[in-house]
């Protein structure tokens, strides 16, 4: 960390010589590539408001730790949200159902019960209000190599999964006739997905987090021609929009969540107009 103080410290960037900011600078080039990564598979598998109900889920978790006074509730939130995603994995597996549907219960019933939690007791809701907008200026050096070590997980995790991930997406009858772990690959990918969803949660809000796994795929899907370019444009996306987002925030002294997600948001529309004028 201390190299990486130094290098922001030599240069003429005056919203990056205080410490919290290169933190949360060196968190959104950290973030947005997982974003980024995941966005794909989740847009292509129809799971768009599946980090929604996964943060829904990492929201009990934390109320769940606040109750119990653990002092880091981040880690009952995790652990929560992982076993969330392995029991919509199992019920999934076995229902009929459509995966928006089953998305729909999990997270209305999850929502509920973070609620129930928090105010049980006549408990104030006001305590977890930083859990819905978020702040990324808190970030921790800690925090930071945990997502770092969790970025290096998922990026494994596509190289050496991407190609049955898509199939399994896109046709998970085929993917099983030839050989794919469909059932086992969706659980991992779930898992990954509470694991990044409860880590930002804190840092970009709950109540525009899906957004960011959302648009950068939505966005490349525009204007990306093949597969290499709908992975590589959404990481690219994720990543520009993210340090733009952080810059309006420091100068404008906005939400820098909300202001990514703007960003992002402006982006899908202009490439959106390409994609039209384009055809």
């Amino acid at each position: 960390m201390s190299i990486w103080y130094a290098f922001w410290d030599m240069l003429p960037f005056e919203m990056f010589h205080w410490n919290f900011m290169k933190n949360a600078l060196l968190a959104v080039l950290l973030m947005a590539p997982l974003f980024g990564i995941l966005s794909t598979n989740i847009v292509t598998g129809k799971m768009s408001f599946f980090s929604d109900a996964l943060g829904h889920s990492a929201f009990t978790g934390i109320a769940i730790g606040a109750i119990l006074g653990i002092a880091a509730p981040t880690v009952v939130a995790v652990i929560f949200s992982v076993l969330f995603s392995l029991l919509f994995s199992f019920v999934r597996a076995k229902s009929n159902h459509a995966a928006d549907t089953l998305i729909g219960v999990f997270s209305s019933t999850a929502v509920a019960l973070g609620i129930f939690i928090a105010t049980y007791g006549g408990g104030s809701f006001t305590k977890y209000n930083q859990y819905l907008i978020g702040d990324i200026l808190s970030v921790t050096s800690l925090e930071l190599l945990l997502l770092f070590f969790v970025l290096i997980g998922v990026l494994v995790f596509w190289l050496f999964a991407s190609n049955k991930m898509t199939l399994t997406s896109i046709y998970p009858q085929l993917a099983s006739s030839r050989g794919v772990p469909v059932h086992l690959t969706q659980t991992i990918f779930t898992t990954l997905i509470a694991v990044v969803v409860t880590l930002s949660i804190s840092w970009v809000g709950l109540l525009i987090l899906n957004s960011l796994l959302v648009l950068p795929a939505a966005t490349s899907r525009n204007i990306a021609k093949n597969t290499k370019q709908y992975h590589g444009y959404s990481v690219l996306i994720a990543l520009i929009a993210s340090i733009i987002g952080l810059c309006i925030s420091y100068y404008l002294g906005t939400s820098a969540g909300a202001s990514i997600s703007l960003v992002l948001g402006i982006f899908f529309m202009i490439s959106f107009l390409f994609r039209k004028v384009g055809g």
